[in-house]
């Protein structure tokens, strides 16, 4: 499978599988079984999916070695800031049951996430996390952020997907040497991604789905996916996109799908923030 270098020089691999609304523990074990054992090596999780625990689990049967896996989680807002930042790193080192976490991430960028951003650099200097970043980061705030902290963030990960293209982000994040990682490659479903079009027309030069077209869009801009699914088959679908690129004319007919703006999110939005202050999932 292939990897990119983050800036401090950790490899990640470029296809993740994504484990987002699988809060069922043994759904999501399974499903994550079922991932390693079809060659995925790189999984990302966040606390907020409460679905931690379950993929310790999933990782230890699986006997994969550990160093040939990449797991990924994400801190809450509800842990934002530093004492509360520590305590839930410790929380998430406990739940995957892993002496260290490849990557951990900022889930959005609302709150006290400078104090959570020192936590963090804490313990990626003390080897508990191997890389550290932000999500859901928009242009501009990404640039504030890297102007201000002292470790850049290794990686932003964002919605990103053909009806939301993100290029600004894409800029600010190369100009900064970070990498792009697109949460929702799919858009949720949104916009018949899976049959548009568009994206089947390009996939039928290649013997290819749209929605392995809407992967290799991704990957050959040089972002990070994280296709989720817990159908075997599709599994196995969105990581058989390696054989394949797409050419300057794929490209330009894909441009014109974009909206310019997110139909799944809003952080825009007052009340859109405040709802994120509001969530909770631990005591």
């Amino acid at each position: 499978m292939t990897s990119i270098t983050l800036n401090n020089g950790v490899e990640i691999p470029q296809i993740g599988f994504g484990i987002f609304q699988v809060p069922d523990l043994a759904q999501c074990e399974a499903v994550v079984l079922t991932a390693l054992e079809v060659g995925y090596r790189h999984i990302d999780t966040a606390a907020a999916y409460m679905n931690e625990v379950a993929v310790g689990r999933a990782i230890k049967k699986s006997g994969i070695p550990r160093e040939d896996l990449f797991v990924t989680t994400k801190l809450w807002v509800q842990d934002f800031g530093y004492e509360k930042a520590k305590a839930g790193i410790q929380r998430s080192l406990a739940e995957l049951d892993l002496d260290y976490i490849n990557l951990v991430l900022l889930h959005q960028p609302v709150g006290d996430y400078i104090g959570a951003w020192h936590a963090l650099e804490e313990a990626y200097k003390d080897g508990r996390i191997r890389a550290i970043g932000i999500s859901n980061f928009y242009a501009e705030r990404l640039a504030d952020f890297c102007e201000t902290v002292d470790i850049l963030p290794a990686v932003n990960q964002i919605e990103a997907h053909p009806f939301f293209q993100r290029d600004r982000e894409l800029a600010i994040a190369k100009e900064y040497g970070v990498a792009t990682e697109a949460w929702g490659p799919f858009a949720e479903g949104k916009f018949n991604i899976f049959s548009h079009p568009v994206l089947t027309e390009i996939g039928q030069q290649y013997g290819k789905t749209a929605a392995q077209v809407a992967l290799r869009w991704n990957l050959d801009r040089g972002v990070i996916v994280l296709p989720k699914s817990v159908n075997k088959d599709r599994i196995e679908a969105n990581i058989d996109v390696e054989d394949f690129h797409l050419s300057e004319a794929d490209f330009a007919k894909i441009a014109e799908l974009d909206m310019g703006h997110s139909e799944i999110v809003n952080h825009y939005d007052p009340a859109y923030i405040k709802m994120l202050h509001k969530v909770t999932f631990h005591d």
